[in-house]
Formats: structure tokens, sequence, C-alpha cells
């Protein structure tokens, strides 16, 4: 793929950032009506350095799940599988520890994030062509959190359940349905799965940020069992690849047809309201609009690599930062808005707090546990902050644990719904939840369900 560099001043701003935040490395491209922009800065490894270029390969973690949702729209063209039609349908052996739920899973619930189970499941059950099939039978101890279809909760391991009924489906192992349906008719030619298939090339190391600097976080390989949730191994070139093809008619570069242009768009529209990550969730795509334009994104976190990926169709422009720090969060959202600005003029838009809100924050104040994260919000100048760190068991590993956040401001905009106001997660949205009683029981945060624990225990 011809390219160009980066317009000088967003390279200086993306060399500003990542000494800012202490990132090593990063790729960041973008397409725009047509043109290929693309520049590599930093090291792809504090310990054993070289340059990153645009060919350096990252993981771009969730970004995976469009990538999975994608091939699930070429069967559904094919006839060979339903959005509304239950996941028994295809896997009569789907279990989870809520029985009713798991009768009534769609494939529709899990490509919106609707399952509602605790989805933040992340088990290695080998190498071997099985993985899928054997981490699905393991979420049968999976607690449900809220009733599937009931609201947004991030799902990681609802695209296992896809991919374990797209092998189910087409009797090939997931990895090459992708590589068949969609990496090699788009000439991406060294994405991959595999970690063993980088060797050749130049992958970056992912990293964590400790008081002492960047250190490389290991073990660099994902788990195969959690691959279409997370797995592609790729490039920024080849990633401007799959957005070309997600902005355009269905086609690949040498003319066959992938997916109807309609598919692309069902993708691409609003099928439930989502909150915190997105405003909207279409087909695995998460949805916002800036001064009436439709945004669609994704992003993934991985061991030491955050990314970001971005499209406004309406536009003609694609983005996509691969950073290989945990403290890239904020310099992939940043460097990404910095591109869409210069290309488009969308700007992000301005947080308005809602006057009068929060009527008593202390109702919200507390600590609140997910998987991942450990919350606590608290009073803070009037209004109300939230710091995150790492869950007791991240902890308990000793050497990588990374700095906690420091605490960041929330605005409310409405009852029960605040943004972040500042920092790595700057405009996200977050949301508390009420029980029956109307005492808040929970939050969504970074997408998912945190449960409140008031007291803490």
């Amino acid at each position: 793929m011809d390219y160009e560099p980066l317009p000088p001043e967003i390279a200086a701003f993306a060399r500003a950032e990542m000494e800012r935040l202490e990132v090593p490395g990063v790729a960041a491209a973008a397409i725009h009506d047509g043109r290929v922009y693309a520049q590599g800065f930093g090291a792809t490894n504090v310990d054993h350095p070289l340059p990153v270029t645009p060919e350096t390969l990252f993981q771009v973690g969730s970004t995976s799940k469009t990538f999975t949702a994608t091939v699930l729209m070429t069967l559904l063209e094919e006839g060979r599988v339903s959005l509304e039609a239950r996941v028994r349908d295809y896997l009569p052996e789907f279990r989870l520890q809520s029985e009713a739920d798991a009768a009534r899973m769609t494939l529709r619930h899990l490509v919106t994030h609707h399952g509602g189970w605790a989805g933040d499941y992340f088990r290695d059950t080998g190498r071997g062509d099985a993985a899928l099939a054997l981490i699905v039978a393991k979420m049968a101890n999976s607690p449900q959190l809220i009733p599937a279809g009931t609201a947004f909760s991030y799902n990681n391991a609802g695209f296992y359940v896809l991919g374990r009924i797209i092998e189910a489906v087409t009797g090939e192992p997931f990895e090459s349905v992708v590589a068949e349906r969609i990496f090699r008719p788009l000439g991406m030619e060294i994405s991959t799965y595999f970690p063993e298939d980088t060797i050749v090339h130049a992958p970056a190391a992912g990293h964590v940020r400790t008081p002492g600097g960047p250190r490389v976080a290991t073990p660099w390989r994902m788990p195969r069992s959690i691959g279409p949730g997370g797995g592609v191994i790729s490039n920024v070139l080849e990633q401007l690849r799959y957005a070309a093809f997600h902005m355009g008619d269905g086609t690949a570069p040498g003319g066959a047809r992938i997916l109807r242009r309609e598919t692309l768009e069902l993708m691409q529209t609003p099928q439930a309201e989502a909150g915190s990550m997105c405003a909207h969730i279409g087909v695995s795509w998460m949805l916002d609009t800036i001064d009436g334009v439709r945004i669609v994104k994704h992003g993934g976190a991985t061991n030491g690599h955050l990314s970001a990926f971005e499209l406004v169709p309406e536009r003609g422009f694609g983005v996509t930062v691969l950073t290989n720090s945990d403290s890239g969060r904020e310099l992939r959202q940043t460097v990404a808005e910095a591109l869409r600005e210069h290309f488009t003029g969308l700007r992000p838009p301005e947080i308005v707090p809602a006057a009068g809100l929060p009527r008593d924050p202390s109702e919200y104040t507390g600590r609140y546990e997910a998987t991942l994260a450990d919350l606590t919000v608290q009073v803070r100048d009037n209004g109300l902050e939230v710091a995150e760190g790492p869950p007791a068991k991240a902890r308990a590993r000793g050497a990588q644990v990374p700095f906690d956040t420091p605490a960041e401001p929330i605005v409310f905009v409405a009852p029960d719904r605040a943004v972040v106001g500042r920092g790595p997660r700057r405009g996200e949205g977050c949301e508390f939840l009420r029980d029956a009683s109307g005492a808040v029981g929970w939050m969504r945060w970074d997408g998912r369900v945190a449960r409140r624990v008031f007291p803490p225990e």
C-alpha cells in the first residue's frame, strides 16, 4: 500500500504525547478520500529496541470483534445464520449459570453486548482446534449480572461464542474462516491470530508503565480461546485496508464481493442504546455522532497494547492508532481525534453539565467491583470523582502492577448519567443503574456493569 507521512503537526503532536504518557512506540495511519497517511514513532521494545514503522505488528485487541461480526454477516447473507436465532440452535450444549438466560440467548444479544453475563473471561484452553469449544463449555459457571437483553454490558465472552458458532456452521477452525473470508480477499497478508506467524516480521512488545518506567509485558501471546474477542495481530496499513472495505461497497480490491453494501450499512446502524463506551451499538460497531455525523468505531486493549480504530464514512475518513503500552489509552484517543479534526473538521463535543445534578452526591458514593477493575466513587469539591485501580488479583502478581489511574471528575449530564471530564477516559459515559428499590446498585464504567459494594466488604 502506498502512503505518505502524517501531516507534520500531527507527527509532532504524537511524539509529544508519547513523551508525556511514557509510551515507547506508536504507529498511526489515516485514509481520507482515498489517500493514505501513515507513520511510526519510537521503539518496538524498551529492552531490544527497533524503530516502529507502519509495517510493525501490534495486537489490535477488541477491534477483532468487528472481524468476527463481519464473518458472521457473510454467513447471514448465505442464509446459514440469523441474528434472531437462539445460540442453542447452533450450539445445543451452550450453558450459563442462568439456565433461563442461556436458553433465550440470541445471536443479536451477543453482537450487541446484551448477553448480560460476566463476560471478562480469559481462560487459556490450549492451542488446539478445540480451544473455542472448550472455553464455551467452561462458561457454564459464568454468573448472570443482568437478564439477557436488558442493557448493554460489554462482553468479551459473547464473541467467543460467536466464533464457536462460526466453526459449527462452517466446519472449519475460526481463524481459517477469517483468513479465507476477510484477510486474503482484502490483501491483509501478514495479519494473523497466531503469534508464531509474527516471528519473521517485526512485532511490537507490549509494555506496562511502572514507577521505574515502561516494562515489557509478558506473556506476549494471546490465548487462542479468546481470539474472536481480541486476537487479531496486524499493522496500521492492513487495518486501513479493512477500514476502506467497511466504508466501501462490500467488494475486495480485486472485485470479489464479500458483503452487500446494505449489510455493511446494517452493521453501522444503531441496534440498541449503549452508554459509557458509546451512545449506541450496531452489529459489533460502537456508534456516536458529532455535529450530526456518524462516527463508527472500536478500540482494543490487551496486555500492554492499546489501540483505536474509527471510521467517518460520510467524510471518507478512517484512522487507526496502535500503541505498545497500557498508558497508550489516552494517546490513542488524542492522536485519533487530532487526525479526525485535521481531515474532517470534526471535534469532540463539549461536555455540558446538567444544572443541579447530582442532587445528593452521597447516594452514588462507595466501591464498585468489576472483573477488570476496582472503582471508588467519592465526593470532591461538591461533585463526584471516580478512582480506578486494578482488582486485588492483579495486585497480587506484584512486579507488573501498573499505576492506579488518577481519580477523575465525572460531570452529570442527565439523571444518573455522567461523562468523564478529563484524563484517559475523557468524554466516556458513566451511568448509574438502580435496583428494584430505587437505590443505586451498579455503575456502568468502561462499558461494563460493576456491582456496588457499600459499605465496602
